[in-house]
């Protein structure tokens, strides 16, 4: 009996000790910085320039660190290179929590009432840096 009771204990302990890296492995990646990257195809006749007016009110959402937003650079025409979008926008938030937060912020909902008609497509991209 004692010796099934200290097995047990220690299989206990072993569970514990094996859990601790992913708990470690998902604090930190709960603390990592997120990039969101956001790329939009217009209907025809939106104007762009109307569009990222409305589009630079995502950088004011509380928990955005960083906001740019442009338009396809005039780069070399390549296979790897897709011009084919008109507005893009990158995002950076302080935490996978952040970023979270930032998809029910009333002014980011607030922006897809308001604007998803204009789009044709929306692709969004994001990682941890």
């Amino acid at each position: 009996m004692k010796s099934r009771r200290k097995f047990l204990q220690t299989l206990t302990v072993a569970g514990a000790a094996a859990t601790l890296p992913i708990n470690l492995m998902a604090q930190q990646n709960s603390k990592q910085k997120l990039i969101h990257q956001v790329f939009f195809w217009l209907n025809s006749g939106v104007d762009v320039q109307d569009f990222i007016k409305e589009a630079k009110e995502l950088g004011k959402c509380k928990t955005v660190d960083k906001f740019y937003i442009g338009t396809p650079a005039p780069t070399e025409a390549r296979d790897v290179v897709d011009h084919s979008y008109q507005v893009a926008c990158t995002l950076f938030f302080d935490s996978l929590a952040d970023q979270d937060e930032y998809q029910v912020d009333p002014k980011h909902l607030a922006f897809i009432e308001k604007n998803s008609s204009k789009w044709a497509s929306v692709k969004v991209y994001d990682f941890l840096i």
